[in-house]
């Protein structure tokens, strides 16, 4: 064999070498933002997408817990009320006026809500695996008892936070900047550098993926399997706390409507990031380039006038069909 031809068969295996489910998120988001500046000139400025990123910072950061609970395999179709009910508590806690100081009672809140979203996350893990229940079932089941307590605690109305001092107080949590960048894609940024990590560069990360791939081997291997999975959930309870953090104080309210097809958008984001639905291998960063797609889409589609707003969620639907698609034939091909 010739140089030039070892030259051509090592460039080859290089380019066979390359995950394409990982590159295919960054490669479409280049393609949507070309399209969107054609589209309209003022898409592609520094507020324009930053306030897309901003906007997208809910799902998105439900979406990294939700690569955890795919990546071993299961589903969390509960997230939307989860949203809904963990903010219902915090709102209740926030107007009850226990603590005077109103800082106190913000700081007790907060803690309140990330304890609220890891129970929460805690029971769908446990009736999944202590239960022996399909995930898809078991949170069918916990996504309408969330939505039904929410329905129950708001009276079939809205919870509204009414102190003054604390909507102030905790406004700067969402319409905030921290070193002139917005404090949700800061949020986005510190947990999905933290859920990488873990993902990554821990035992447990290396142990999601395993059981992910194959339960009964990686049980063989000994590996914990349930209280692995359960975990999992737990991490997607903390990261819906961490939403709900920032939803409060954007809009002070939530009502039984809150979160309402948020599960849909996060296994959109999850799936288009590259991350394999029947699990077995987790990309955090994908996952939010995901979740800013879905937001981009959206926002090419308010600023254009070929398509209706009223179609996103269809919109939404064919991307996660789509992303399908183009999973199974990556995976064919390799």
């Amino acid at each position: 064999m010739s140089i030039n031809e070892e030259t051509r068969e090592i460039r080859r295996r290089s380019w066979r070498d390359v995950d394409l489910r990982a590159v295919a998120p960054f490669a479409a988001l280049f393609l949507l933002l070309i399209v969107g500046a054609l589209v309209n000139p003022n898409f592609i400025g520094i507020t324009n997408l930053a306030n897309v990123a901003t906007r997208c910072a809910f799902i998105a950061i439900i979406a990294v817990g939700a690569t955890f609970v795919i990546s071993a395999g299961d589903l969390d179709l509960s997230v939307g009320s989860m949203v809904a009910f963990v903010a219902s508590l915090m709102i209740l806690l926030l107007n009850s006026g226990v603590i005077a100081d109103p800082t106190m009672m913000l700081v007790v809140a907060v803690v309140f809500a990330v304890v609220a979203g890891a129970l929460c996350g805690l029971a769908n893990g446990l009736i999944t695996t202590m239960g022996k229940i399909e995930p898809f079932i078991a949170t069918l089941g916990t996504m309408g008892i969330y939505r039904g307590l929410t329905t129950w605690l708001s009276q079939g109305g809205a919870i509204t936070l009414r102190s003054p001092e604390i909507q102030t107080l905790y406004r700067p949590a969402y319409f905030g900047s921290f070193l002139g960048v917005p404090v949700p894609i800061v949020v986005i940024l510190a947990v999905t550098a933290v859920a990488a990590f873990i993902l990554y560069r821990t035992r447990y990360g290396r142990h999601v993926v395993a059981v992910g791939s194959n339960s009964d081997v990686a049980r063989y291997s000994g590996i914990a399997v349930n209280k692995v999975r359960t975990i999992a959930f737990v991490i997607q309870g903390l990261c819906v706390a961490i939403a709900v953090l920032l939803y409060v104080p954007r809009l002070g309210s939530t009502s039984a409507t809150t979160g309402i097809l948020w599960e849909l958008q996060a296994i959109t984001a999850v799936v288009v990031g590259g991350t394999a639905l029947k699990g077995g291998a987790g990309r955090v960063w994908g996952t939010i380039c995901g979740a800013f797609i879905l937001e981009l889409v959206g926002n090419i589609m308010l600023l254009s006038n070929f398509i209706s707003e009223y179609l996103i969620g269809a919109i939404q639907g064919a991307i996660i069909i789509i992303a399908m698609l183009v999973q199974r034939s990556l995976v064919r091909k390799g």
